[in-house]
């Protein structure tokens, strides 16, 4: 399906990893002509016109951590660390979330990284082997113990996210505190040692005691919340009986085409208020309306 781009991806900054690895070249960076993406904790500052505000690197706090973002336009660009992390769910967030809806799809995956990388390193200050602090290493793309030598990466958590059909429709949920009448699709943690299909299909059963497979990988999104790869799916059930497993979900429905077409198009009275465009349930939405 072509059009924009999917929300937190298609970041204009080249990631430069050949500079990331080279001290001299980084600090070579860290001069007046450096970009700063400004930002009051986690939450973007946006400009007269709705973008993301840069300054320079005089603008950081003396003692924070600045991790490089990458180039652009030759220039540096950096973040600073917080003082804190954040483990709120993305839905709580309402007022980073109204932000969000304004920011153009470059700005927006750019933030989604910076959030990402500068929430790991908030909440990684010590080392899960010995305790001890860590530091900033390789522009803050890692983080060294000087205690027991361990090395540390950002981390990001594979999820699956699936849209489950059967007979022409479509199986939805609605999660613990979403705002009134939102579903959106089945969605859940790759655990260890399980393949992509197989969490989908674990997920699925968990969550409604549907049994599902034929499994079609659609597309990916990257997802700051914390930080998670969201692979979007779409499985086919072999039968419409559900079981819902209320300490995960509220509740789960099967929607008809036509009710997702209402719902989608912003009409009146929907069967459900759909998920945001900034969400890749949307995307999967739309993708599986226009096959």
């Amino acid at each position: 399906m072509s059009g924009a781009p999917i929300a937190f991806a298609g970041s204009p900054l080249d990631r430069a990893d050949h500079v990331r690895a080279d001290p001299d070249r980084l600090a070579g960076l860290m001069d007046w002509r450096a970009r700063l993406l400004r930002m009051e904790g986690l939450a973007p500052v946006l400009g007269e016109d709705g973008g993301l505000v840069w300054g320079t690197l005089a603008d950081a706090d003396p003692d924070a951590e600045l991790v490089f973002l990458g180039l652009k336009e030759g220039k540096g660009c950096f973040a600073a660390v917080p003082a804190e992390g954040d483990n709120a769910p993305a839905y709580a967030i309402r007022d980073v979330w109204n932000m969000l809806g304004a920011l153009p799809p470059a700005d927006l995956a750019t933030y989604g990284g910076a959030r990402s990388l500068v929430d790991w390193h908030a909440r990684h200050r010590f080392c899960a082997k010995c305790g001890q602090p860590t530091a900033l290493a390789k522009g803050g793309w890692q983080r060294n113990c000087g205690a027991c030598g361990a090395q540390h990466f950002p981390r990001t958590d594979p999820v699956t996210i699936m849209l489950v059909e059967h007979a022409g429709k479509l199986l939805l949920g609605r999660g613990l505190g979403w705002p009134e009448g939102r579903y959106s699709a089945l969605a859940g943690f790759v655990e260890p040692g399980e393949s992509i299909e197989e969490a989908v299909a674990r997920e699925v059963l968990e969550e409604t005691g549907v049994v599902a497979g034929s499994v079609q990988y659609i597309a990916s999104q990257p997802w700051p919340f914390p930080s998670q790869l969201m692979i979007g799916c779409h499985a086919m059930a072999s039968g419409e009986e559900l079981t819902v497993d209320t300490t995960e979900l509220v509740d789960a429905r099967w929607f008809t085409r036509a009710e997702v077409e209402h719902a989608m198009a912003g009409r009146a009275d929907p069967a459900f208020l759909p998920p945001p465009p900034t969400a890749i349930a949307h995307f999967l939405l739309k993708w599986w309306l226009a096959r």
